[in-house]
C-alpha cells in the first residue's frame, strides 16, 4: 500500500507539473475585433505564422471580440502580466500623448505612407517611449482609415456633424477634432457600441469599415460617409510577461509580427474594397465627404497637438515629410 500510495502521489503531482507547464506555455493574445474583421483575420494569420515556427516552446491563442476586456482593460492586463499579445489602436494615446500624432485628421496619405510613418517615427521614437511606459511595440499592423456611420443624415462636410451623439474610442484627440467639427462625441468601449446605436443614446459612430460592417453597425444605421477623416495603426503589443519567455520564443514572437506587416496592410486594402459593395448590398445609404473642407476645418487640431505635446510639431514634421514626393 505504502508503495501504491506514493506512485499514485507521484502520478498526480507529475499530472500537475505537466497542466502547469501546458499553462505556462499558452501565449494569450487578447483584441476586441469581431470575427472576421481586420483584427480577427491579422491575429489569426500570425498565430499561425507564430505557432508554425514555435512548435512545441509555446502556443500563441487568441481571444478576439473582447473576450479578455477592452482596449482599456487589455492595456492593464498587459501591465499586470495576466494578458501576454494585445492589439491596442487609439488608445495608445492613453499610455503616451505622443501616439496623439495617428489621431491628427488626414495626415497619411496611404498604406505606403504608414509603413514608412512605422519604419522611420513609430519604431525608432515611438517604441521607446512605450518601452519606458512597461509596453512592448512588435509589429505596427492595421486599424484602418475612419469612416462615419450616423442615423440622421448623410455627413458631406464638417456643419453635417453639428450636434451628433458620436461614438469615438477612447483618447482625447478624437473627442477634440469631432468637437471642432460640431458633432457631440464621447467615448465607449467597443463592445458597447451596437446597443449603444441601436438604442439612440448614440446616433453615430467613426471607425474603419472592417470594423463597422464585422461589428454589424450597417443593422443599426442609415447612412455611411466616406471622410477617411484619421488612419489608425494597430499596435501588436506585450508587457509585463514579455520578460519571462525564453529568447528564442521572444525573437519568434518579434520577428513573425514584423513578417506579416505587409500582408496585412495588402489584407486590409482588399477588405475596403470589397467591403463598399458589401455595405451598399445592405442597404446603408454611402455617400462620399468633401474631404477639403476637413481637411481645412483640421487646421485647429493640428496646432492644438503640436502646442501641447512636447515634440507634436517634429512627429507632425516628420511623418508628413514621408508622404510620396516630399
Amino acid at each position: 500500500m505504502p508503495l501504491a500510495k506514493a506512485l499514485l502521489t507521484f502520478a498526480v503531482a507529475t499530472a500537475i507539473t505537466v497542466a502547469q507547464a501546458a499553462a505556462q506555455t499558452e501565449i494569450k493574445f487578447g483584441h476586441v475585433g469581431a470575427p472576421g474583421s481586420l483584427f480577427a483575420q491579422s491575429a489569426e494569420l500570425y498565430a499561425e505564422r507564430a505557432n508554425a515556427k514555435l512548435g512545441s516552446k509555446a502556443k500563441v491563442v487568441v481571444y478576439g471580440s473582447s473576450q479578455l476586456g477592452g482596449d482599456g482593460e487589455l492595456l492593464k492586463k498587459l501591465k499586470l502580466g495576466t494578458v501576454d499579445l494585445a492589439l491596442p489602436s487609439t488608445v495608445m494615446t492613453s499610455v503616451a500623448p505622443e501616439f496623439g500624432v495617428f489621431e491628427m485628421p488626414y495626415l497619411v496619405q496611404d498604406r505606403g505612407h504608414a509603413a514608412r510613418i512605422a519604419d522611420k517615427v513609430v519604431r525608432p521614437i515611438l517604441g521607446p517611449i512605450a518601452e519606458k511606459a512597461g509596453y512592448h511595440i512588435l509589429g505596427v499592423w492595421e486599424n484602418g482609415y475612419r469612416e462615419i456611420t450616423n442615423n440622421k443624415k448623410p455627413i458631406v462636410k464638417p456643419e453635417d456633424l453639428q450636434g451628433i451623439k458620436l461614438r469615438v474610442p477612447g483618447g482625447v484627440w478624437r473627442v477634440k477634432m469631432f468637437k471642432a467639427y460640431g458633432a457631440n462625441p464621447s467615448p465607449m468601449e467597443l463592445k458597447e457600441v451596437f446597443v449603444a446605436l441601436q438604442t439612440g443614446v448614440m446616433d453615430g459612430q467613426e471607425n474603419p469599415l472592417t470594423q463597422i460592417y464585422s461589428q454589424k453597425f450597417q443593422e443599426v444605421q442609415k447612412y455611411l460617409s466616406l471622410t477617411g477623416h484619421v488612419y489608425t495603426p494597430a499596435y501588436l503589443t506585450a508587457g509585463a510577461s514579455w520578460s519571462r519567455l525564453p529568447p528564442d520564443v521572444q525573437k519568434i514572437l518579434a520577428d513573425t509580427a514584423k513578417e506579416v506587416e505587409p500582408d496585412i496592410l495588402k489584407l486590409a486594402a482588399k477588405l475596403d474594397s470589397e467591403l463598399i459593395g458589401k455595405m451598399k448590398q445592405s442597404g446603408i445609404q454611402v455617400n462620399e465627404a468633401n474631404k477639403p473642407a476637413f481637411v481645412a476645418a483640421s487646421k485647429a487640431v493640428y496646432e492644438e497637438f503640436a502646442k501641447e505635446v512636447p515634440t507634436g510639431k517634429e512627429l507632425i514634421d516628420k511623418s508628413l515629410g514621408l508622404a510620396k514626393g516630399s
